[in-house]
């Protein structure tokens, strides 16, 4: 049996290869020989069965923005370590970073065809968009988590470098959304009546398919008088002054903005345009007015149709944004709204 110690690669975002925060998040690919930051406890959990002999480290921002340039440049500094295994995180809820993990893990496995292990929130976009490109661990959405995670994934990192067969249920990774088919000692039909018993007595069961999990929102009651309301305007399509001032992330949002509008009647090609970066920003930019139309609900509101227009909207990009920051902002939002006697809001998208 081979005493050789199997080869992993590491990548990090630039916060966890400490060189900085969102003040470096533009920071270009790097590569480092060795194990940087969260890689110690990677490196103390594979003991002395692996070794992380590179780490690479690129900017969140950096990577969003140049994607292709990004990613051609990292592949070619894992390639060249000629590794068993890559490890890229864990990113637990951080949009920007869980999707460059998973592009990353995408690009290794269709180009190195080397198994890739990664960490993320079940809500980190990177899991739905690159879950069936690597073995993704379940974290908790905060890096707090890192003690738990990290020696999940180099047991996870171990097994499948020992050629070990690994399910979600052994090792805790979410479902890839892969099939296999496999011959099994009960017929479908009994295997789902045994299971109907089991339900209809209480009595625990683990379902075969089990069925994705969406929020329900009662609406509100509808305006009684549209004609006295106060109507704000929300938007996920990443309308922002010219210049983007709050510097809001064309993918994977971290932030929204707050703009004021007062005496503006049109949002013309001089003072507005899109921070989003998951469409053809062209006709937005052209006339903003045409995701945000601030134009039609001014003149509503001088004909008498709508009370008035709040002055502020707020803006966003819903672009690979988790789920669970978008609900963040709106609790915030809302309860400015409220705050502000506004009585319906106009949510507009792409």
């Amino acid at each position: 049996m081979s005493t050789e110690k199997f080869k992993v690669v590491h990548y990090l975002n630039q916060f966890y290869g400490g060189i900085g925060g969102e003040d470096k998040a533009d920071y270009q690919p790097e590569e480092r020989l060795g194990l940087v930051g969260p890689g110690q406890a990677l490196q103390a959990g594979l003991g002395e069965r692996g070794e992380v002999v590179a780490t690479v480290i690129c900017g969140d921002s950096y990577f969003n923005e140049n994607v292709e340039t990004a990613l051609s440049a990292i592949l070619a500094m894992i390639a060249k370590h000629n590794p068993d295994i890559v490890v890229t995180g864990p990113a637990f809820n951080a949009g920007r970073y869980g999707v460059a993990c998973g592009a990353v893990a995408k690009a290794v496995a269709e180009n190195l065809k080397v198994p890739v292990v990664s960490g993320m929130y079940l809500e980190n976009p990177g899991v739905e968009m690159y879950r069936k490109y690597a073995y993704i661990v379940e974290t908790s959405n905060s890096a707090a988590d890192m003690r738990k995670a990290m020696p999940k994934m180099a047991k996870l990192v171990i097994d499948l470098a020992a050629g070990l067969e690994v399910s979600p249920a052994t090792h805790g990774y979410l479902l890839q959304g892969l099939r296999k088919n496999y011959f099994h000692s009960e017929s479908g039909a009994k295997r789902a009546v045994s299971m109907l018993v089991s339900k209809m007595s209480g009595q625990p069961f683990t379902t075969e398919y089990p069925m994705p999990h969406f929020d329900r929102v009662a609406p509100n009651m509808p305006i009684a008088d549209v004609r006295q309301a106060k109507i704000a305007l929300v938007t996920s399509g990443g309308i922002v002054p010219k210049g983007n001032p709050d510097h809001i992330e064309s993918s994977s949002a971290s932030k929204y903005g707050k703009y004021d509008i007062a005496g503006i009647t049109d949002l013309t090609v001089e003072t507005f345009a899109t921070a989003h970066g998951g469409y053809d920003p062209v006709y937005a930019n052209q006339d903003a007015d045409r995701v945000l139309p601030v134009d039609v609900l001014f003149e509503m509101a001088a004909q008498g149709e709508i009370g008035s227009l709040h002055r502020y909207f707020y803006s966003t990009v819903g672009n690979g944004t988790a789920v669970a920051k978008a609900v963040t902002f709106a609790k915030k939002i809302a309860q400015e709204l409220l705050d502000d006697g506004v009585n319906a809001v106009i949510l507009t998208s792409t």
